[in-house]
This record gives C-alpha cells, sequence and structure tokens, in this order.
C-alpha cells in the first residue's frame, strides 16, 4: 500500500477530506438522503486537537461535548444508535495491558463491530489499533464509512482516547492513522462544505 498522505493538523486533514470527495466522488443513496462517495483513502495526522485554528473558525463548537459524551460515556446518547465508549474502553484496556507485557506488539487491534448488528446501527468507526513505535504511542482508526463534513468531531475524542492510553503506558502521543473504506458527503451539506473547503 502507498504511503499514507501525512497532515500536520486536524483542520488541514479534515478540508483535504472534504475536497477529495468533492473532486472524486459519485453519486450514491444513503438513508439519510443522497451523497456523493468518494474513493478509500490513508492519511495521517500529527497534532490533533480542539483548538485547531481550522476548527476554531470553521467547526461547529455544539457538537463537540455531544461527540466527547460518545467516545467516553457507556450510555448510547441520542441522537447516536451506538456508543464508542461502551465498545472501546474495555478493549483498551486489554490492549494496554498487551502493550505492557509486549511493548514491541503488532496485535494490539480491536474491533467495534459484533455478529448480527442492526442494520441501522453499525458503527462508522470498524477498529482502532495501538502501536509502539519510535517511543511513542502511535493509533490507526479505521472507518468503514464517514461523513466527511463532520469527521473532525471523532478525530479530537479518538486523540483523546490515545492521549488517555499514551500516559497509561508513559509515553507520548504519535501520529493518528485514519483509513475510511468511504468517506462520503450529504448534499444537503454542500453549501457548508463549499464555504469551509474554499478557505
Amino acid at each position: 500500500m502507498d504511503e499514507p498522505t501525512r497532515w500536520a493538523s486536524c483542520g488541514e486533514a479534515w478540508i483535504w477530506l472534504m475536497r477529495h470527495v468533492r473532486a472524486s466522488g459519485e453519486p450514491a443513496d444513503d438513508d439519510r438522503g443522497p451523497v456523493i462517495e468518494g474513493p478509500a483513502v490513508l492519511f495521517e495526522i500529527s497534532d490533533v486537537r480542539w483548538d485547531d485554528p481550522i476548527l476554531r473558525e470553521y467547526g461547529d463548537p455544539a457538537k463537540r461535548m455531544l461527540y466527547a459524551r460518545k467516545f467516553t460515556e457507556a450510555e448510547v446518547i441520542p441522537p447516536f444508535k451506538y456508543s464508542y465508549g461502551q465498545r472501546l474502553t474495555p478493549q483498551m484496556e486489554w490492549a494496554i495491558r498487551l502493550l505492557r507485557a509486549r511493548p514491541y506488539s503488532k496485535s494490539a487491534w480491536v474491533s467495534l463491530t459484533r455478529p448480527g448488528e442492526p442494520y441501522d446501527a453499525v458503527p462508522c468507526l470498524a477498529a482502532v489499533a495501538v502501536r509502539i513505535r519510535d517511543g511513542a504511542l502511535a493509533m490507526t482508526a479505521t472507518f468503514r464509512s464517514q461523513n466527511a463534513y463532520t469527521c473532525y468531531l471523532n478525530y479530537v475524542p479518538l486523540r483523546e482516547v490515545q492521549a488517555g492510553i499514551a500516559r497509561d503506558l508513559g509515553l507520548d502521543c504519535g501520529p493518528m492513522r485514519v483509513f475510511v473504506d468511504v468517506p462520503h458527503l450529504y448534499l444537503a451539506d454542500l453549501t457548508q462544505v463549499e464555504r469551509i473547503a474554499r478557505s
């Protein structure tokens, strides 16, 4: 596989992903309305934080706490149909134990999907992996599908998960690598997308 595209900041990766879908996408259907689906992507982000200048200017601060809760709380928070906190927390504890025992390991992969999921509640984030490389904790997040317009709302809480694991292991945070199989944009969001993507 080719080397991932590398971005210094979350905001830069966000704008690039929206532009990628707009430039390379094809019309498709979705339960929530028509979409444009782009080709799969692999990229890496070095700096992921809420006070990113692009996120401060164009992000939606009203949704910040909602998505943070999705990643930290065990209960399902409406309008979501699943909780990443419920699925991630026990598995990340297992990953920490694994990396303490085998710091070189490539086995700290966890799946967030479950056999027989309700059709309308299969999580977009399908798997997460952590590994120790160059004295830091790197993370890979695998999304089966992702709305490019709201993707940053997932990346920052994921970075906080990564940072928590790194602290438990006495390490710094390394890069966050993201694979998205089906990046997409809803036609209903295109006016906002165009405004941000032109920046």
